[in-house]
């Protein structure tokens, strides 16, 4: 592929304000809309008087697509304060901050979600028919059934909005600033493994768990730059977060779902580490490189930003 592309990935944002202080206020206003969507939530703690894990262990007390519900509202409101910004702040089309193409590629992120989906579905089998005794039968028609309902309009919202963020807007908002892909996308990547340090799952695991994190923050960010827009990553994301809420749920997990089956083990974090850091990321890279012939690695991952 030509590395002399007009329309690669970082050098298509044309919003109007881009120095990066614009883009801490788009995410202030992101992160009220965020707040807003919370005041559902108040309505169930008690006297308003728990917060941060205490509420979580609260919500989880409720019925259990109830509290998935409130969890998943915020990220909606979130997704229009993030549509406000990108049209009243920057002037700026979701298309900008998704892709390189004329028009946001639906096939990739079909694509995206079945891949990740089948994979999900199939390293789930290996665990369960290697280790029965790690995993509950949970399956309960009808709250399963409002469960899969809440999560297929919510957590597309959830799961989209934090590759929009990440791998679109603040990736943009860094390129603008340090002129350097590289640098945009270990920035994001840390911002978005740190975001996710106050889960349930850190508490559980350890710190460690933040490799995972950053690493699949990493992951999903080299799979923007070489594929020149987020479809991918969004078809991934989102794939991930909702077949892990229909297949499978456990005590220490930040969504408490009414899933298929419940994980009653001890979690142990060296060998999902070495399976997705070590095989199942750099394997599906291979694969897509292939699929979609990327070339340039070097330029795409590495060069500076020409606007």
């Amino acid at each position: 592929m030509d590395s002399n592309r007009e329309n690669i990935f970082l050098e298509k944002f044309k919003a109007k304000n881009k120095a990066f202080g614009y883009y801490l206020l788009g995410s202030f206003i992101i992160i009220t809309f965020s707040f807003f969507g919370q005041f559902p939530m108040l309505l169930f703690l008690p006297d308003g008087g728990v917060v941060g894990s205490s509420a979580l262990d609260f919500l989880n007390d409720l019925d259990s697509n109830l509290s998935l519900t409130l969890l998943l509202i915020p990220s909606l409101t979130a997704f229009f304060g993030f549509l406000f910004v990108l049209r009243f702040l920057h002037q700026q089309t979701l298309t900008m901050v998704t892709t390189s193409r004329k028009k946001i590629d639906y096939q990739r992120i079909i694509f995206g979600f079945t891949f990740w989906a089948l994979l999900s579905c199939l390293v789930f089998l290996i665990d369960w028919r290697h280790s029965p005794e790690r995993f509950m039968f949970n399956f309960e028609w009808q709250p399963f059934l409002i469960m899969v309902l809440i999560g297929s309009l919510l957590i597309p919202f959830q799961s989209a909005l934090e590759e929009w963020l990440f791998r679109g807007y603040l990736m943009q908002g860094f390129a603008s600033m340090t002129k350097s892909r590289l640098i945009s996308l270990v920035f994001t990547s840390i911002i978005f493994g740190s975001l996710h340090i106050l889960n349930p799952e850190v508490e559980k695991l350890g710190y460690g768990l933040m490799a995972y994190y950053i690493g699949t923050g990493l992951f999903f960010g080299i799979i923007s730059l070489m594929d020149e827009g987020i479809e991918l990553a969004i078809g991934f994301h989102v794939a991930n977060n909702l077949i892990t809420a229909i297949l499978v749920t456990a005590d220490w997990t930040a969504f408490q779902t009414a899933s298929l089956f419940k994980d009653v083990s001890e979690p142990e974090l060296i060998p999902d580490l070495i399976l997705f850091l070590g095989i199942i990321y750099p394997f599906t890279l291979i694969f897509l490189a292939k699929k979609y012939q990327w070339g340039n690695w070097k330029y795409k991952l590495t060069a500076k930003i020409n606007e």
